[in-house]
């Protein structure tokens, strides 16, 4: 068979791919890879980063990129990551985005030396006023943690950009409740877990928890235990320990207290939180006062470890939605919805490493589970975390990408049967993730250092 019979086979959008030249991989997972490249036919030619997402594990789910898209599509604000382009192959998707290089958050910040209250304040406002511009379009991002929050580039003086769309809901209309479970452990607003619905208060929630860390070292609501995490966030219940609070503004202590307010009727907006005084008249302590101390000692040998986990965990956070979506069983409960995550994912059925996805049933009475991911992000302690299953198999399929070849993406996602890919003979890797994940919680501060 000819190149040109190949490549007749192939979507019209698909002459779009020797636009680009693939380089190396910049982040894995089950649904695909995020690849650098360079965009040849931009003026001039750029680097990118292209979200490779594999049609055959979406199983027939395309309205899942499809609305990522759609959210993404005519955004533009200079702390919201820029979609650019798109094109589709007979089995992949291809998302074209500005590439961000300068690292996650809390990684730059532990970099930096240095991190005074004022450095948070800036560094949050600048992390709000993208979800002030979301919001005033009608987008619930539901996925604001430290992962998501990128330095544009390594300069001292980037922008942070907000990625990771992946379920991000388009409301219809500002009375629209969302009904999805979904998130991460730990980020995840008190209502989602409590599946009452949600809208956007949700993502306000999700940046007092991120400030409330920024600014000690350690997350408000710390058990070991997923139930007992569920429970202390519904509770909302946050101590500020002197130990590492006391030189920390009232201002700063009550924008966290307004975020991580139980009740989303009386949580702080958006709009409310830009005009808050920590961000327009707020005379910080000192801000010598390095704030970093406290990450450095709760996260510098924990940080990296729990982000590992929570990425190995990342691919089993939607699957279990498709597969209840298509079986006919919308209402699983919780504990159903944990049980089928683990289930697939033991089965080799896993999920996006670029965030758990929207559901297509997500208008109706919460058909998705995410609460896997739920098991594994509790931004916890640890010393060691597991390492994800199928970074070989990932790679493997990378390298396919850099092939001209039109045959490539017929054998790329294939299905694999291997231990270590994320299909295992028995649920002992399952048991070692979660064994694993149980270890990455943050460590409690001494009770007794509380004010």
């Amino acid at each position: 068979m000819g190149l040109h019979d190949l490549l007749s086979r192939q979507p019209e959008s698909y002459v779009k791919k020797k636009e680009y030249s693939f380089h190396k991989t910049l982040g894995e997972g089950s649904f695909g890879v995020v690849r650098s490249a360079l965009w040849k036919a931009a003026e001039p030619p750029i680097n990118v980063a292209v979200k490779v997402i594999s049609k055959k594990i979406l199983k027939g789910h395309d309205e899942i990129v499809k609305d990522e898209m759609d959210v993404l599509r005519g955004l533009d604000q200079p702390h919201v990551v820029k979609f650019l382009d798109w094109f589709e192959s007979k089995d992949k998707y291809y998302l074209v985005f500005e590439e961000a290089t300068g690292g996650e958050l809390f990684e730059r910040i532990l970099a930096k030396g240095r991190f005074t209250e004022n450095d948070a304040c800036q560094t949050i406002r600048a992390v709000l006023s993208a979800i002030q511009y979301l919001h005033h379009h009608n987008i619930v991002h539901r996925d604001i943690k430290p992962e998501n929050i990128l330095y544009r580039t390594k300069e001292e003086d980037a922008n942070v950009v907000l990625v990771d769309f992946g379920i991000a809901a388009h409301l219809k209309d500002e009375s629209e409740i969302l009904t999805t479970v979904c998130g991460s452990f730990g980020y995840a607003a008190p209502e989602i877990l409590a599946k009452k619905g949600h809208g956007k208060a949700v993502d306000m929630w999700s940046l007092g928890v991120i400030t409330y860390t920024m600014l000690c070292g350690y997350t408000p609501f710390r058990s070991d235990d997923p139930a007992t995490l569920a429970a202390e966030t519904q509770r909302g219940k946050i101590e500020f320990h002197d130990r590492y609070w006391k030189n920390i503004s009232a201002e700063a202590k009550d924008f966290v207290k307004s975020c991580l307010t139980v009740d989303p009727k009386k949580r702080i907006t958006a709009d409310e939180g830009i005009d808050h005084p920590w961000f327009t008249s707020h005379t910080a302590a000192p801000s010598s006062h390095d704030i970093s101390a406290g990450l450095r000692e709760n996260y510098r040998k924990r940080w990296k470890s729990a982000i590992a986990a929570v990425r190995a965990s990342t691919k089993f956070k939607t699957f279990a939605a498709l597969n209840a979506s298509s079986s006919g069983n919308p209402s699983a409960d919780v504990d159903g919805e944990q049980q089928q995550g683990q289930q697939g994912a033991s089965q080799g059925k896993a999920a996006s490493p670029f965030g758990g996805r929207r559901s297509p049933t997500d208008s109706h009475s919460s058909s998705v589970s995410n609460m896997d991911v739920f098991h594994a992000h509790s931004s916890s302690s640890s010393s060691e975390a597991p390492t994800p299953q199928h970074n070989d198999a990932t790679q493997a399929r990378a390298h396919d990408d850099e092939d001209a070849d039109a045959d490539a993406d017929d054998d790329v996602w294939h299905e694999t049967s291997q231990e270590g890919e994320g299909h295992t003979s028995s649920s002992s890797g399952i048991d070692k993730l979660k064994r694993g994940l149980e270890e990455v919680h943050l460590k409690s501060p001494p009770p007794s250092s509380s004010s």
